[in-house]
């Protein structure tokens, strides 16, 4: 008499067992501010206040995007769970480091780069973000700004805020651009194994 010690027996003797669905990168309902509104499968984001992504970015090369979908006052890039994600804009802690609407880049309440003035995103435009644990690099519909910043320390998650009726819908898979040579799609923990 042989017993199955793998627990694959119990579906009815054809041995297979039921793949478990990898969780997909979203907006986090769980980390935004109280004013913030997520729609589109956790894809688009309206209201006032930020929201954290779902993921962290553990692997050595992340790449994200949003597309204005309507202009107001709103910031994509990195932070730490510790940011206050009811406090717009973004970028005045040590908890954020983010692109601003007006082409700025803060970190610390520290202004770190500026998009070139011709080149301020604008309704229906693709923004780009490169991170790789060191330095996040901007891409505006899939052209490099050669804007790149740096400075926050830890483990950081994609970042999103909206304030004065901007909505914006995020990208963490199936880009409108191709991500940059070396980046990819984030990655939950137990994929990059």
């Amino acid at each position: 008499m042989f017993t199955c010690c793998l627990g694959c027996c119990g579906d009815g003797g054809t041995g297979h067992l039921p793949l478990k669905e990898m969780p997909i990168v979203q907006l986090d309902t769980h980390h935004m501010g109280t004013d913030v509104v997520i729609v589109k499968s956790g894809r688009r984001i309206c209201g006032t206040g930020c929201c954290l992504a779902n993921a962290p970015l553990h692997q050595n090369k992340s790449y994200f995007e949003l597309k204005i979908q309507s202009t107001g006052i709103w910031g994509i890039g990195v932070a730490t769970q510790k940011v206050n994600l009811n406090q717009v804009p973004m970028g005045r802690d040590i908890n954020s480091l983010v692109l601003r609407h007006d082409g700025s880049v803060y970190h610390n309440n520290e202004e770190k780069n500026r998009l070139p003035a011709n080149s301020l995103p604008q309704e229906g435009d693709i923004m780009g973000i490169t991170y790789d644990h060191v330095e996040m690099n901007l891409y505006l519909n899939g052209k490099n700004m050669h804007c790149p910043a740096s400075g926050i320390r830890g483990t950081v998650f994609p970042v999103v805020y909206v304030d004065d009726s901007a909505i914006l819908d995020c990208q963490f898979s199936d880009f409108y651009h191709a991500a940059p040579q070396g980046f990819e799609k984030i990655l939950f923990e137990q994929q990059i194994f």
